[in-house]
């Protein structure tokens, strides 16, 4: 019998475990899932002989490695933070170890001795980072097997909810880690390149600098750029691409709202604020405006940003509730966490609630001395508000990743994600069983 630990018990982890009580080889499977608080998912999914759920500080160095050394491999479903030292007590172990997020610096660092024990350390195999690299090594593997040469690629991912739900002006609610919404964009410029040209947006300019982008399907959103994407011209095999961009997707109107909280300065997470227990919501927002005798909160907020009072900006702001007299009640809060506070009020999902994630890729390329364009586009929408859009496309992906490797059907060892084509063909053609599909069309060619 393989034994597979689960490290957190969060929003993504009801599909994995779905995925294995459900496979055909279960019987042969034992999972242990270890958190904090394991209640919500023993609400969902009794313990049985095959499933087990143990209470685990994952801060407790001495605490993982003992859960460690009993399983054959570890999924981590904890924040990012934890990755690194679950990789090391993994190495110390020697264990497998799987999880979906990015590769860090530290994590990249443990690849040679990773490689000399024989483990795998897979990341980066959710949705996003996951399916999209999955997805676009798919067709740009297949171009350039004809002979193409690519010119441009463009991806961009969201996580929203789906229309039969949208029901706020903002058209959006927290399907994943509320703090990662609020911290989205920060920690350096975003880098692209377009057309050959180098191109960097700082933060401050993150949420003005949008593209409009029609999915079939699925109608129109504006598109954001998303962290580094010339990191990923080396793993794609696009070293001389003229553009490469990946991008977030939100319904038109978000990001010219957001703005105002990064331009306000509401999403900095870097220092405390004073007396925040007592705050309202109201003094939250007037801590970051110039005194003014007599002028409103409102009115000092329109005219240091520019914003009609009849405008779509200020009814989103007014509807989240942020000019109220609310107490917050949090002590030595960051602003970042005070905002994440506010909008938990609003952007939760009810249980009738459903979410979509939606996936786009544009490829152009020449061919034969000819333009060609393809867009490709995956859609996915959520069950309720546990068997979610998010947790299907991030829970799936992780869980045959692991049984991947629990099957010893992946040669390559040490730190990787899926971008050998044994990984992602094995992947994407058991995604498709569970209604994880792209779409391919050919269309005429954009000119920049």
């Amino acid at each position: 019998m393989k034994r597979i630990l689960i490290l957190g018990a969060g929003r993504s982890s009801a599909a994995l475990l779905k995925y294995f009580l459900n496979y055909s080889g279960s019987e042969n499977i034992f999972l242990e899932v270890a958190d904090q608080n394991t209640d919500r998912m023993q609400g969902v999914f009794p313990a049985t002989e095959n499933l087990k759920y143990s209470e685990l500080d994952a801060s407790s160095k001495k605490a993982r490695r003992a859960k460690i050394a009993e399983t054959d491999l570890v999924i981590s479903m904890l924040p990012a933070s934890f990755h690194p030292k679950i990789a090391k007590d993994c190495l110390a172990i020697g264990k497998n170890l799987v999880t979906a997020s990015y590769v860090s610096k530290e994590m990249k660092s443990l690849h040679k001795e990773a490689q000399e024990k024989g483990l795998i350390f897979m990341n980066e195999c959710g949705v996003d980072p996951g399916i999209d690299h999955m997805s676009a090594l798919k067709t740009l593997n297949h171009l350039k097997d004809k002979g193409a040469e690519i010119t441009s690629f463009e991806s961009f991912t969201g996580g929203l909810l789906a229309p039969e739900s949208d029901n706020n002006p903002w058209n959006y609610k927290f399907t994943w880690n509320p703090r990662n919404v609020v911290l989205a964009g920060q920690g350096g410029a975003v880098k692209f390149i377009q057309e050959g040209r180098y191109k960097f947006i700082p933060y401050h300019q993150l949420f003005r600098r949008t593209e409009y982008i029609n999915i079939d399907g699925y109608g129109r959103f504006e598109g954001y750029a998303n962290r580094d994407s010339l990191w990923y011209r080396e793993i794609y095999g696009l070293d001389d691409v003229p553009t490469i961009y990946r991008g977030t997707l939100r319904r038109p109107g978000f990001c010219r709202a957001w703005d105002v909280f990064v331009k306000l300065g509401a999403t900095d997470d870097d220092y405390v604020l004073e007396d925040s227990e007592n705050m309202t919501y109201r003094e939250f927002i007037n801590t970051f405006l110039a005194y003014n005798e007599t002028d409103s909160v409102e009115l000092k907020l329109m005219a240091y940003l520019k914003i009609d009072q009849d405008s779509e900006v200020m009814d989103k702001l007014k509807w989240l509730g942020i000019f109220e007299n609310t107490k917050i009640g949090l002590k030595k809060a960051t602003p970042a966490q005070i905002l994440e506070h506010i909008l938990k009020q609003k952007w939760t999902m009810d249980p009738e609630d459903k979410d979509m994630i939606v996936m786009w890729h544009r490829f152009s390329y020449r061919l034969n001395e000819r333009n060609y364009e393809i867009h490709s586009s995956m859609g996915c929408i959520g069950e309720n508000e546990i068997f979610t859009a998010m947790a299907k496309t991030v829970g799936i992906p992780v869980a045959i990743m692991s049984r991947l490797i629990l099957e010893d059907q992946i040669s390559a060892r040490g730190v990787m994600i899926p971008d050998q084509e044994e990984v992602y063909s094995a992947c994407l053609k058991e995604l498709e069983e569970h209604g994880i599909k792209f779409s391919e069309k050919e269309v005429e060619p954009s000119f920049y």
